[in-house]
């Protein structure tokens, strides 16, 4: 017997009719159907000049250390409990003194006009639009004054790195005081820097050079050319001079013998909290803990210092469990999920720092990709922890989450 077939009535065609909201802006249009970090990933991709990209991409040598930080988080297994009211959940902590509406502080990132010409400013606005705190870095190419200027209802970190100059340190920071950052963070882990083969392949420099291949790559992305051609000068704003590589500048600024003495002399001069950034052993995180510093983030620098230094995710337990809670302690590296952050949390992190992250969504679409970039770990998060059985970050344990041990062949063939 065939069907029998009829005319369907516009009753019944209606409630299938589904009519999307026009959307001020292409960089919104752009960005609103990204559901995901790793598809803002590719929008930018698509969008910037390949060495550019390359530089928010990349990592060390033969970028192993990312590679495995990813795969750590990818090796948690959840434990959810169930039958739990989770109608209402709160995300929200405060993070080394700082309130945040999300365990999370969006990391200090070098050279960050380059990815959008807004760089700094537009991270800052979407910071405090969203209620997370901002690090800038000392490689900003916005000063502290400015981005306090445009931003001023952010949660302000700034970040340092110890240079040769100790006085021109000492200025620095003495400014970012002044414009009301409420917190410094000292990277430690980049007594010379790190051999980044991506850079060195596509020749980058700051700031970029006019070459014959980045000329051609004007006609593939042109909208970025313009940008970069049409607004103020792509340079470091609290450097004196800069000119060359990043690795080069990195060695030439920084200083290599920087030691736990100058941890102390920081804390005597810097009046506010200080996070030190770049722990991987316990015994340097006991070592800091007993100066009184704030807080510690167990970081490999996102992969693009030392190759194959430990995993961050793998490493955070016995950091916990060694500062015994006299400093808090932050993770980041190859956080791309929110539910990242959550497992991160589980296993005694009080939050996390994201830097590529936001970035991909910088590329992708200004300020706007920065909203998205955090809307959707917003998303992840909340999500995550009701599936999880839980209303607060504090109800999470590492029972929630088990870091399933690393298969060491699996590792070793694809590294």
């Amino acid at each position: 017997m065939s069907t029998r077939r009829r005319r369907p009535r516009w009753s019944e065609l209606r409630p299938l009719v589904r009519i999307e909201p026009p959307r001020v802006g292409s960089a919104e249009r752009r960005v609103a159907a990204a559901a995901t970090i790793a598809d803002l990933r590719r929008i930018a991709k698509r969008r910037t000049p390949r060495s550019v990209f390359d530089y928010v991409d990349g990592a060390a040598e033969q970028e192993i250390s990312l590679r495995r930080a990813r795969e750590a988080f990818l090796r948690v297994e959840f434990r959810p409990r169930v039958l739990r009211d989770v109608s209402e959940v709160d995300a929200s902590r405060v993070v080394v003194g700082s309130r945040s509406s999300l365990p999370l502080v969006l990391a200090p990132t070098g050279f960050t006009r380059m990815m959008h010409y807004e760089g700094e400013r537009a991270v800052a606005r979407a910071a405090a639009r969203a209620g997370v705190p901002y690090a800038l870095s000392t490689m900003g190419t916005v000063s502290v004054e400015d981005l306090a200027a445009v931003a001023p209802d952010a949660e302000r970190w700034f970040q340092l790195y110890l240079w040769r100059d100790r006085e021109a340190s000492l200025q620095l920071i003495r400014r970012a005081r002044e414009a009301g950052y409420s917190a410094l963070v000292l990277t430690v882990d980049t007594a010379v820097a790190g051999r980044r083969i991506r850079d060195v392949h596509n020749g980058l420099t700051v700031p970029p050079s006019l070459t014959l291949r980045t000329l051609a790559d004007m006609s593939i992305h042109p909208s970025w050319w313009f940008n970069l051609l049409t607004t103020e000068p792509l340079e470091f704003a609290s450097l004196t001079h800069s000119g060359g590589t990043v690795a080069e500048l990195v060695d030439r600024m920084f200083d290599p013998s920087a030691s736990m003495a100058e941890l102390a002399w920081l804390r005597d001069q810097w009046p506010g909290r200080i996070v030190v950034k770049g722990i991987q052993d316990p015994e340097d995180a006991q070592a800091v803990a007993q100066l009184g510093i704030d807080g510690i983030v167990v970081s490999n620098h996102g992969g693009r210092q030392l190759d194959r230094a430990v995993t961050p995710l793998e490493v955070l337990p016995q950091i916990v469990e060694a500062v015994a809670g006299r400093t808090e302690v932050l993770l980041d590296t190859g956080i791309m999920d929110g539910a990242d952050i959550v497992a991160a949390v589980a296993n005694g992190a009080t939050g996390c720092l994201v830097g590529r992250a936001y970035l991909y969504g910088l590329m992708a679409g200004g300020e706007r990709g920065v909203d998205r970039a955090l809307s959707i770990l917003r998303d992840q998060v909340t999500r995550t922890m009701r599936l999880l059985g839980v209303t607060s970050l504090d109800e999470l344990t590492p029972s929630h989450a088990i870091i399933r041990p690393r298969d060491r062949q699996t590792d070793v063939a694809t590294t």
